[in-house]
């Protein structure tokens, strides 16, 4: 997928008109047939199944669906499962650019990713209390980096109580492996399925706490699919599996450089001190020139979690990129208006730019993530922050920094609720 961008100067672009909010419409039967159909075709590559599990207790609806993020291929799975019903999506605010009527149309829940966002409650509620559509939500916003599960906002448990519809979850299978973040897009031979299942009814969710209905949700969202193809027994012989996994495997753990590590065909080789891993057709990390510091990516990739929370810890962690700059102000385009530099440390981020026009902070607490992508739009790597208002999209020029920061957001925002853990 591509996006319509459009260069602008910079102070035109901060006249323009904020986002103007609207009620989400109905779904129309007729594009969302259309599109079903359009993306049927994806699933029919993939020999795609899906297995219901105590659907019969969820009733005719509307339904409150939770499903997790793994790639694209989970729009292709959402309009297949769903076909027998309408249902709302609620989905990016970037997803609109250039196509707001037919996204509307679609009945498209817009939102902005990790910022604050009062009129999502009301615009669920208005789908499904007015509109009589089920409404599919991924609580993780983002995509997964390594393949678990991204971190879900606390006490949803609060929103589905309030709701008081019956709590679908529908889990992908396959997705991550056939086409993960990092590998720009290609796409493996994986077979995808799902399972259905009804988490609660809307009696079930008032005679429970909240804290149970977390701990539900939570347990729910416990992936990693790493494990899971080794389990399964899904082998991925294409000879560019590695290609890109320096995104996420972005510190050595051998010389303990960052950014130096290159994915490329079925190795990562860090160029600093030369060891070398093979990515197997299991999913595992060999050795190939060095006894591995780690088999299983997800456990690397938690490494350098704990890593970066050592360095916030011991303040030694900074961030300070150049980078091109591209604002989110309305559905008419994304506005490439020059370049800058993005900073992040304890203090939060701090973004400057477009000859000094541009200057903008965000604290710890403002998110409990950062909007972190690959290859976005086909354009690059990105790093998005910003209000309901304007959105900044970052792309750096140079290092792997994208998981880094996501990384250190989350841990900042974690110390910031809770100095003292």
């Amino acid at each position: 997928m591509k996006i319509k961008t459009r260069c602008a100067d910079y102070d035109k672009v901060m006249d323009l008109p904020s986002w103007e909010h609207k009620k989400p419409k109905k779904p129309s039967k007729v594009l969302v047939a259309v599109a079903r159909t359009a993306l049927r075709g994806e699933l029919k590559k993939v020999g795609f199944t899906c297995e219901k599990i105590d659907m019969d207790k969820a009733g005719k609806g509307p339904w409150m669906i939770l499903m997790n993020h793994c790639s694209f291929t989970d729009l292709s799975i959402a309009f297949e499962v769903l076909k027998d019903r309408p249902f709302s999506i609620v989905c990016t605010s970037d997803a609109l650019v250039g196509k707001e009527w037919l996204m509307r149309t679609l009945g498209s829940i817009p939102t902005r990713k990790f910022v604050s966002d009062m009129s999502l409650i009301s615009d669920i509620d208005h789908a499904l209390n007015v509109n009589k559509a089920s409404v599919l939500m991924y609580p993780e916003a983002g995509y997964s980096l390594d393949g678990t599960a991204t971190k879900i906002p606390s006490r949803i448990g609060i929103l589905l109580k309030k709701l008081k519809h019956p709590v679908v979850m529908i889990t992908t299978y396959g997705a991550f492996a056939r086409d993960p973040l990092y590998n720009n897009l290609q796409k493996r031979d994986v077979k995808v399925s799902c399972t259905m299942k009804c988490l609660f009814t809307p009696e079930e969710l008032e005679n429970t706490k909240v804290r149970q209905i977390d701990a539900v949700i939570n347990e729910a969202f416990s992936l990693d699919y790493f494990k899971w193809q080794q389990d399964s027994g899904v082998k991925i012989t294409e000879p560019w599996r590695a290609d890109g996994l320096n995104r996420i495997l972005y510190k050595c753990p051998h010389c303990m450089t960052e950014g130096k590590t290159v994915g490329k065909g079925i190795s990562l080789k860090c160029s600093e001190c030369g060891a070398e891993y093979e990515l197997d057709t299991s999913g595992r990390l060999k050795g190939i020139n060095v006894e591995p510091a780690f088999t299983h990516i997800p456990d690397w990739f938690a490494w350098e979690r704990e890593q970066v929370r050592e360095e916030i810890q011991n303040g030694t962690y900074a961030l300070d990129v150049p980078c091109d700059i591209a604002i989110l102000k309305d559905s008419k385009a994304l506005y490439m208006v020059g370049t800058g530099r993005l900073h992040h440390g304890v203090s939060g981020f701090v973004l400057d730019g477009c000859e000094g026009k541009l200057h903008y902070e965000q604290s710890p607490a403002a998110s409990y993530s950062v909007n972190s992508d690959y290859f976005w739009y086909e354009i690059g790597d990105i790093v998005s922050i910003g209000t309901n208002d304007c959105l900044y999209y970052c792309f750096p020029k140079e290092g792997d920094i994208v998981a880094k920061t996501r990384l250190a957001a989350e841990e900042l925002y974690k110390l910031s609720k809770h100095p003292c853990s």
